[in-house]
């Protein structure tokens, strides 16, 4: 029993520390790590994923509210969207066959690695539409330039709500953050600057999570031999990620993460079609 947890820690470790140098969380790289390496069942191994992101986003969240990153009322007002998504989501995982499952999976992944690639520029919306402004959703970020933070709008609300409750739905299917798709609505959709994003992103996908865990937990689908080795694992390799990306050759490491992604898509979508 000891070997299998220091392995599942080990594993773990690996997975938050590749999920913080990407970007897309630990959640991403742990529910394939555990199926195809641990061969834990698609369902316990998004079940033990969930609980890691809690832990994950707790932490690394901290830092971006304080600094003025998060637009917590954005934030807020989306995780109707998404905490609607994840219980259903975890609720229809209960009925779903894993193969369907790992397809979803591979798609999602093949999404991350599209969304890794896409160019990414910061846009800076001048002011809100109506319904932003009425909900005040408009705020400011700090600006390395100059004293004065920079204002941004917000706008398309109920658009981005829409994906969001899709990110919610694949949160609580697949047992990850669904990031990159919450990053995409917020940037892509309401136009919100993409570090704010990101950082509204990093600090929903705890919640969003979190909604799905409770319902796995509920069902006793959260076993404590893996849940536990494996949110310590990734919170560990998510701060040590966190640090080494701060000198890490950006550039390169998104093309590596790429290639990885595909990998594990095609991986997931082979274990999909030979299971059906």
């Amino acid at each position: 029993m000891t070997e299998v947890l220091v392995g599942l820690l080990i594993l773990a470790l690996v997975a938050g520390f590749v999920g913080a140098l990407s970007g897309l969380g630990g959640g991403v790289f742990i529910v394939p790590a555990l199926v195809i390496i641990a061969h834990v069942p698609m369902y316990q191994a998004v079940a033990a994923s969930l609980m890691s992101v809690v832990a994950t986003s707790a932490g690394a969240s901290v830092a971006f509210v304080r600094d003025g990153w998060t637009n917590l009322r954005v934030a807020m007002v989306l995780e109707c969207a998404t905490v609607t998504g994840a219980v259903v989501g975890a609720f229809v995982a209960g009925y779903v066959p894993p193969w369907i499952l790992e397809l979803l999976f591979a798609l999602t992944m093949l999404q991350s690695a599209y969304f890794s690639m896409r160019k990414q520029d910061e846009n800076v919306l001048a002011q809100c539409d109506a319904l932003a402004r009425r909900l005040r959703l408009g705020g400011q970020f700090p600006s390395p330039a100059s004293e004065k933070p920079v204002k941004y709008g917000v706008e398309n609300v109920p658009a981005g709500a829409l994906l969001m409750l899709l990110a919610g739905i694949m949160s609580g299917l697949l047992g990850i953050g669904a990031g990159a798709l919450k990053v995409l609505a917020m940037d892509s959709v309401m136009h919100l600057p993409l570090k704010v994003s990101s950082a509204t992103s990093n600090f929903m996908i705890g919640v969003t999570a979190g909604a799905g865990a409770l319902v796995f937990l509920s069902r006793g689908d959260v076993p404590t031999v893996i849940a536990a080795p494996v949110a310590l694992g990734v919170t560990a390799g998510a701060l040590a990620g966190s640090r080494v990306l701060a000198w890490a050759d950006v550039k390169w490491l998104r093309k590596g993460f790429v290639v990885l992604q595909l990998l594990i898509a095609l991986e997931m979508a082979w274990r999909a079609f030979a299971s059906a």
